[in-house]
């Protein structure tokens, strides 16, 4: 498929010419898998993202599909069941992007701790019993105090109790986006990135019928028509309430409350672990960090903090890196670590439902206070008699339901509001998707599918048919998800074939899993001026199949150098811009407003502008 700067000219032209069945506003995970499975349904699909595919907080999670052990803390066994179900659904639609890594769990003997060794263990096992590891290479198991040691030497021993090791998953969350899109391109969607939505088209009924929008990359306007139109801006940026005030025909009450999470990045061998890392911050404030090696590298996040600022360039300040060493120092006390060490840097914001009050993974729940000794004693008889097998899923339910707590927050902490989603329509036919998390992308896609579905065959005689998202697999993971190690050794051994080590081979693999062939077909130039032919590869391809408009797209959303190779960019970004330059046919002007832009996104994610001290002012 050809997926480039090039086939967005033929897009644009045919969004201005063509009367859509549905126009989703908003190219992050969510408007990624509405697209998707529209296209799929044979519906007449058109996407705008006002900046790149991803750019929003769909690039900036906490990089995992998380199981949210957490939540049983809170006793929300039905969240965790969805989403560790969801989770697996998603393996299996991109099987080349969520991988199985356990996760450590060190467990504290401190006010405020989250789990003890007695707790710890019967929510892994519950855990698994809901994510249906029992008895696989993936089950729960607890390790002595010794062995947490053994495996983080680092660690502060200091009320260390022990931990637990269960199953979670890492995840490359820009991919998983830009799979979604391609694959949606290539099933009929008109997919576009930097255009934006500046009004809505109303009929003389006051029904919505398209937007009036602007092409970013030359200031063009014009209309795009379409029977339906639903806004996926606010999953994950809160775009949401700012796209409904467009609608001057409606009045829409804000309904999102968005949170900053913050990650820091330093070289592994600073922060030296071997798996991902989860655990009270120590701070006695209900919250859990993380801790995950990736690349070479370790990133530790992340905060929860109201934000009321740029949403568009969600910046780390001060604070937040005061916070994230402060606890990373108080868990790994021989670490030391300063702002000097960090590498590099994302912020993102959560866009929480402001309503709604159920747990968060980072920081609480909606049962928040003491939950008394009786409610206790009963619950953990039910939930032992679950695990034996003379108690139902709905037998646990009743018994979480009947829980007596001792207190009750008056209000709630910015973790501790829901992750859940909305779907609504309003009397002029807009369709809002809002809230959620990366887990549950399908599942609120094939909801909001249902919506547009029944809407397009009563409204407009247009009968779509359902598909089956479950099976539906996005670009480059088009193979049985149940034999991953296997396919990824073959397109290992086609790399090494094609003249890359065996490293590089898997590094594309693992990028591009069922494209890696496609990939390779980039070689037949040999190496750019300043790159690897494995570099070169990846790169061509991503201009000409992944819509890479800008170096920035490419080292930081359609790879991760950026975040985790930040050691290479020096010699790296010009060879990069070069080859960009070439292929697009940019004159030095543009060259040269390109690379400032890409060093400006380097500075930012290696925090310059909190590392430089700012000039003495010097009295005259």
């Amino acid at each position: 498929m050809v997926f480039s700067n090039e086939t967005r000219k033929q897009t644009i032209h045919q969004l201005k010419h063509t009367e859509l069945d549905l126009l989703i506003v908003g190219g992050g995970i969510t408007g990624a898998g509405v697209a998707i499975q529209a296209a799929a349904s044979g519906i007449k699909t058109g996407l705008i993202e006002m900046q790149d595919f991803a750019e929003g907080t769909s690039s900036r999670s906490t990089k995992l599909v998380h199981g949210g052990i957490r939540y049983l803390k809170s006793f929300d066994v039905g969240v965790v069941a969805d989403t560790v179900k969801e989770r697996a659904v998603v393996q299996g639609i991109a099987p080349h992007i969520p991988r199985p890594f356990p996760m450590l769990l060190p467990i504290y003997q401190e006010s405020g701790s989250t789990f003890d060794m007695f707790s710890v263990k019967i929510a892994m096992d519950l855990y698994d019993r809901l994510a249906g590891v029992e008895g696989s290479q993936y089950a729960n198991y607890t390790v002595t105090k010794d062995e947490v040691l053994q495996r983080e030497p680092q660690l502060s021993a200091d009320n260390l109790q022990g931990g637990g090791v269960y199953l979670d998953f890492v995840n490359n969350d820009a991919r998983l986006v830009i799979e979604n899109i391609k694959e949606a391109d290539e099933l009929g969607g008109l997919m576009a990135s930097h255009v934006k939505a500046v009004g809505m088209l109303h009929n003389d009924a006051g029904q919505v019928v398209g937007l009036h929008v602007k092409d970013l990359l030359d200031d063009t306007e014009f209309d795009i028509h379409a029977k339906l139109v639903i806004n996926t801006t606010g999953p994950w940026a809160p775009w949401a309430d700012k796209f409904n005030a467009l609608d001057d025909h409606e009045k829409h009450a804000p309904t999102l409350r968005p949170t900053k999470g913050v990650h820091l990045v330093v070289d592994g061998s600073r922060l030296p672990v071997p798996q991902p890392t989860y655990m009270d911050t120590g701070l006695n404030d209900g919250r859990m960090f993380f801790v995950v090696p990736r690349e070479g590298k370790t990133y530790f996040g992340t905060t929860d903090t109201d934000y009321t600022g740029d949403y568009e360039h969600p910046r780390v300040e001060q604070e937040d890196v005061d916070y994230l060493l402060k606890v990373v120092n108080k868990r790994f006390p021989e670490s030391h670590m300063t702002i000097d060490d960090i590498e590099a840097s994302w912020a993102g914001l959560r866009p929480l439902i402001n309503d709604n009050g159920s747990s968060d993974y980072n920081g609480g729940g909606a049962n928040s206070g003491k939950v008394s000794d009786d409610s206790f004693a009963a619950l953990i008889e039910v939930v032992n008699a679950y695990e034996d097998d003379q108690a139902t899923r709905a037998d646990v339910e009743r018994a979480i339901s009947k829980l007596e707590t001792a207190h009750a927050e008056a209000g709630l902490s910015p973790s501790q509001v829901s992750r859940g989603s909305s779907l609504d329509q309003a009397t002029d036919g807009l369709i809002t998707l809002s809230g959620g998390k990366i887990t549950d992308y399908r599942k609120m896609a094939t909801g909001a599918l249902a919506l547009i579905r029944r809407i397009l065959v009563d409204r407009f005689n247009v009968d779509a048919p359902a598909v089956d998202s479950k099976k539906l697999q996005v670009s480059g993971g088009h193979f049985d998800p149940t034999n991953v190690e296997e396919t990824m050794a073959f397109y290992i051994r086609i790399g090494v074939d094609a003249g890359l080590s065996e490293k590089e081979a898997q590094d594309l693999a693992n990028r591009f899993g069922s494209n890696t062939s496609r990939v390779l077909t980039y070689a037949v130039d040999g190496p750019a001026p300043g790159l690897s032919l494995k570099e070169t590869m990846s790169l061509r391809y991503s201009l000409n199949e992944e819509m890479t408009l800008t170096p920035v797209d490419y080292l930081l959303r359609r790879t991760n150098a950026l975040l985790f190779h930040a050691e290479t960019l020096a010699e790296f970004k010009q060879p990069v811009v070069d080859e960009m330059a070439q292929t697009l046919g940019w004159d030095d002007s543009v060259k040269a407003q390109q690379l400032a832009a890409l060093n400006a996104a380097i500075a930012d994610s290696q925090l310059a502008y909190l590392k430089t001290a700012p000039a003495p002012v010097h009295p005259e």
